[in-house]
């Protein structure tokens, strides 16, 4: 495995097994992640939560049954801020879009493999355009792993989001006409999806993110100050851990352009 970009603000979030482990309800409010009894798993997840993606990545892989969900976690992570080449990042969307949907169907109620395998085909498809990923077929496979998310884990806060943007992304692409008959995209659904997200955790700032970039693709400029707000309340979240820097930073960018 080629060498990945180190995650930038190294150091400024320590944590080891014991702490993790303290933490975690705070830490998993999004992810809904049950706290793994494998002592290498707990590991894999303390590099993640550290910023040392790859090594979370590998470890996690190498821990294999609950370390996979990490694995997953690390790699998407790290595709989706710090990879700076569109080849390698789409390389890593499919590999970990392949291995979860492997996951999925040998495991069929495990939540995370479901939201794993839709979360990197949906950033896959935004990297090769959605028009094309629709044609492609992939929009109903994102859709249904999603909802089957849903269902397994219902405070799965995170598989509310990502679904919640499919309907926006699915919208502001082909229309409410085609994406309501043909992929089944609904602009109240989306806009609910987010709304059940925000409930289960208004401090989420990925959450506020695509919130914000929903209600523009869905509303247009009327809905610009109501997203800027909600870019705000993002920028100012109080990182818990090296993912969450990755999301503030990104709300703070946006308000700086």
């Amino acid at each position: 495995m080629a060498k990945w970009t180190a995650f930038p603000h190294a150091g400024d979030y320590a944590f080891d097994a014991a702490s993790v482990k303290k933490n975690w309800a705070k830490l998993h409010l999004n992810d809904a992640e049950p706290l793994p009894k494998e002592a290498a798993a707990l590991a894999a997840w303390a590099q993640f939560h550290s910023g040392q993606f790859q090594q979370a990545a590998e470890a996690g892989l190498k821990a294999g049954g609950a370390g996979l969900a990490v694995a997953y976690k690390a790699t998407c992570i790290y595709a989706t801020y710090l990879e700076q080449k569109e080849k390698t990042k789409l390389e890593l969307f499919m590999q970990i879009a392949q291995q979860a949907e492997a996951q999925a169907a040998a495991d069929p109620k495990n939540a995370a493999a479901w939201y794993w395998q839709a979360y990197a085909l949906g950033r896959y498809s935004q990297g090769i355009s959605v028009a094309k990923a629709l044609a492609q077929g992939l929009g109903g496979k994102i859709k249904a792993a999603l909802e089957t998310a849903i269902k397994l884990q219902p405070k799965h806060v995170d598989a509310h989001i990502a679904l919640g943007a499919f309907h926006a992304e699915v919208i502001d692409k082909v229309g409410s006409l085609i994406g309501g008959m043909t992929y089944g995209a609904k602009k109240e659904t989306g806009l609910k999806l987010f709304q059940a997200a925000l409930a289960l955790n208004p401090g989420s700032a990925i959450g506020l993110i695509e919130y914000a970039n929903a209600l523009v693709m869905l509303e247009g400029d009327k809905k610009m100050q109501e997203a800027t707000q909600l870019y705000e309340r993002a920028a100012a979240v109080k990182a818990q851990d090296a993912m969450e820097r990755l999301d503030v930073e990104l709300a703070k960018a946006e308000l700086a352009d």
